[in-house]
């Protein structure tokens, strides 16, 4: 791999997204309504870039094996350890737990589905509900980091993340269940 491909604008996109993501963490050891609001600000970045980059990528013919990489993992690593973060400081709990286990759960399995098929040589393309599925964990998680700060400015911040929570998390099965669909012939076949 060149260092130009390495260094392409849409995969500097992608590192800034994973770099992102212990600084969003970090946001919350520190108190304050300030830290919520520079952790949504950072989160608010990351996401955009998960379309630049891909988008830059396609128009300026700069897609590449670390891009297509990197980007699945950015993306994972990002909700994830908000999810996390949320979770242990209390935003997300009780029941809200729900969604946020599926939504682990799904990411997990569903990467371990694709390094299956990839060895086989099988793809599992992405499809739009996916794409949709991720956005309204974005935009979930996006309230759900304002939370009790972003109550302040628009009562009720917490409960649409929580309620847009619960709607990913319903997106994340059917879409987990199409991917292992997708993958099941593959998965019991006879060696």
């Amino acid at each position: 791999m060149s260092a130009s491909v390495a260094l392409s604008l849409p995969n500097l996109l992608t590192y800034g997204r994973i770099m992102a993501v212990p600084a969003v963490a970090a946001c919350f050891y520190v108190p304050g309504n300030a830290a919520r609001w520079t952790a949504l600000a950072i989160f608010v970045a990351a996401a955009i870039t998960d379309f630049f980059d891909g988008y830059l990528a396609r128009m300026w013919k700069q897609q590449s094996a670390l891009g297509r990489m990197l980007d699945p993992i950015a993306d994972k690593l990002l909700v994830s350890v908000c999810l996390l973060v949320l979770a242990a400081e209390g935003t997300v709990g009780n029941w809200s737990l729900i969604p946020a286990i599926v939504i682990l759960c799904r990411e997990i399995l569903v990467s371990g589905l694709r390094e299956f098929l990839a060895e086989l040589r099988v793809s599992v393309p992405v499809t739009k509900l996916a794409k949709y599925k991720t956005t309204a964990q974005l935009v979930a998680i996006g309230f759900l980091l304002a939370g009790p700060a972003g109550d302040m400015v628009l009562p009720g911040t917490s409960l649409i993340g929580l309620a847009l929570l619960w709607i990913s998390g319903l997106l994340t099965l059917y879409t987990g269940y199409d991917y292992f669909k997708a993958g099941i012939g593959h998965l019991i076949e006879e060696p």
